[in-house]
Order: C-alpha cells, then structure tokens, then sequence
C-alpha cells in the first residue's frame, strides 16, 4: 500500500477557489487508473491546538505500490489537474507520501 495525501492552500484572492479545487479534483483525478482509494475534502476545524488548520483542503489517495502512484503523477488527467485546477486555485501545497 501507498499513501498520498496532499494538503492545499487556496488562494485568498479567489472565494470560490476551494469548490472549484473540489470539482476539479473529482473530475481528473478520481477517474485516474490505480487509485484505490480517494478521498477530498475541506478542513474540519477543531479546538485541539494540535490540529493543523491553516489549509483549505485535503486529498488522500490509496494505490497498490510506489509505482502506480509514480505513474499516476505523469497521467495526462493528473498534469492537466495540475495546470487547470491546482495552478489558478491555489497558492501553496505540502504532500505527504509513505508506504
């Protein structure tokens, strides 16, 4: 098993910048072959101070080994997410992956 997950900035500027990554994310990435699990959403804020609230969003993607999600990264949804949605939406991002 290999676990994604990435946590999104959006842009201040942009109200609807979080819909908008939400939507896109669902229309290119979710269809991509080899994700196994997938999972977006908005941050869930919290009166833990050891919870990070900073974000806007946040991705979590299964797949069966490092080699799917390598591949999954140069898939043509994937680079096309990056540059329609990722790139106009957001100002920021931090992913996380292990095994």
């Amino acid at each position: 098993m290999f676990s994604h997950v990435v946590i999104f900035w959006t842009n201040p500027e942009k109200p609807d910048a979080v819909d908008a990554l939400l939507a896109g994310a669902e229309k290119y990435l979710k269809p991509i072959p080899g994700v196994e699990f997938y999972h977006i959403g908005k941050m869930v804020g919290s009166h833990r101070p050891v919870v990070e609230q900073s974000y806007q969003a946040a991705l979590n993607l299964v797949f069966k080994d490092k080699a799917t999600q390598d591949a999954y990264q140069v898939h043509p949804l994937h680079v096309e997410f990056v540059e329609k949605v990722f790139k106009p939406n957001c100002s920021r991002a931090t992913v996380y992956d292990f095994a």
